[in-house]
């Protein structure tokens, strides 16, 4: 290969890398629709009851640097409303959790109503005022403490 071919190929390497790194640097931390589907708290590898109004599960690792603060931040808001409860599954004692929702990063959060059906998911930290304005919106805006 020649020498100008081989620096042509480096930098559009070089710009392809960027070019993917900058989209999911855009694309992490927004929620996006759910499926949908009902979750069971067993499902999740714990018995700790959903809420009455909105759960936000939280899949988690030890390894992962984002996982404690957006834990304190999902803890928060979940205090703030009535109902809503923060739920943390680690990923590391419950790996089939990860094949069943689909989590191919950590944080990854599910924004889950009051009927226990997943409206909303949000890879990598979350953002607080999309997940405010989604969390509000759901559960109707009443009852913050």
């Amino acid at each position: 290969m020649s020498p100008l071919l081989a620096v042509a190929a480096l930098a559009a390497l070089v710009v392809l890398a960027t070019g993917l790194g900058l989209l999911a640097r855009a694309r992490a931390g927004r929620l996006r629709s759910g499926s949908g589907d009902r979750i069971l708290p067993e499902q999740l590898g714990t018995t700790q009851p959903l809420g009455a109004r909105a759960t936000l599960v939280q899949f988690s690792t030890p390894t992962c640097a984002q996982c404690p603060g957006t834990a304190r931040l999902l803890r928060a808001i979940a205090e703030e409303h009535d109902g809503v409860v923060h739920v943390e599954v680690d990923l590391t004692r419950h790996p089939e959790a990860a094949d069943r929702f689909g989590v191919l990063q950590t944080p990854t959060t599910l924004l889950v109503d009051g009927g226990h059906r997943v409206r909303g998911r949000i890879g990598g930290a979350p953002r607080r005022d999309a997940l405010d304005r989604e969390l509000l919106a759901l559960i109707g805006g009443g009852h913050v403490r």
